[in-house]
């Protein structure tokens, strides 16, 4: 888990792992002291559910949201969706596009090599990925050749250091990283809409989350390849 912050008195924020290159930039144009702290979704929900100090939430998925909902810890009026993304593969700079949705493409491509991905029951990323590849008749085919991470970026840095050919991102986390290419976009028809809901936990929260849905913040995410989304939806 990494943390960034300011002066003067702090504002807390969990956030989902791969939105950290652009919270960074945002924590710069927030007046106050903001303190991000970044991990996978599931990590976060559960340290929230245990009493950890945190104003605001911004999680990747709405199933972890969901939970801490229902189990009475948010306020549903004070949850709103902020953002959605794509679901790419990324291979290192050079590499040529791969029809992945064609059997035997991506499993070729691989070489020997392993699928970094986040884990496929929890991490948000990898649970959508795994729908993709489901639907998609592959998972038979790729499940013994993946490489689950504990949350996206991991994934992302594994194609990074070369670790692994191919990783299973959001095209936030390719466009945050010159090293990669996309190599092939996942329809969204084939995984659940990708949302990523937030909730206020205090009021120096709900004044955060009012600066996040300001249009020159949400053009910061928009930058880093998020997409805007009705927050009511």
């Amino acid at each position: 888990m990494s943390t960034i912050s300011r002066a003067e008195t702090p504002v807390t924020v969990f956030a989902a792992a791969s939105l950290k290159t652009a919270m960074d930039q945002i924590a710069l144009e927030w007046p106050r002291k903001v303190t991000i702290s970044y991990s996978g979704s599931g990590t976060l929900a559960q340290q929230v559910s245990q009493g950890a100090p945190a104003d605001v939430v911004i999680l990747a998925n709405t199933r972890w949201m969901d939970w801490l909902e229902s189990k009475g810890i948010i306020d549903p009026d004070l949850r709103l969706n902020l953002l959605g993304n794509r679901l790419v593969l990324v291979a290192a700079s050079g590499h040529p596009p791969i029809a992945a949705d064609q059997p035997g493409a991506v499993l070729d491509a691989l070489n020997g090599g392993r699928l970094a991905i986040g884990q496929t029951t929890g991490v948000p990323a990898g649970i959508y990925g795994r729908a993709w590849l489901e639907n998609a008749g592959l998972w038979e085919e790729l499940a013994p050749h993946l490489a689950e991470t504990e949350n996206v970026r991991a994934a992302l840095a594994f194609v990074t250091r070369l670790e692994t050919p191919l990783g299973l991102v959001y095209a936030s986390d390719a466009t945050a990283e010159p090293s990669v290419d996309i190599v092939y976009e996942v329809p969204p028809s084939r995984h659940p809409t990708i949302i990523y809901p937030a909730a206020a936990l205090t009021p120096e929260g709900e004044t955060f989350l009012s600066f996040l849905f300001q249009p020159a913040t949400l053009q910061i995410f928009q930058t880093y390849g998020f997409l805007t989304t009705d927050p009511a939806s």
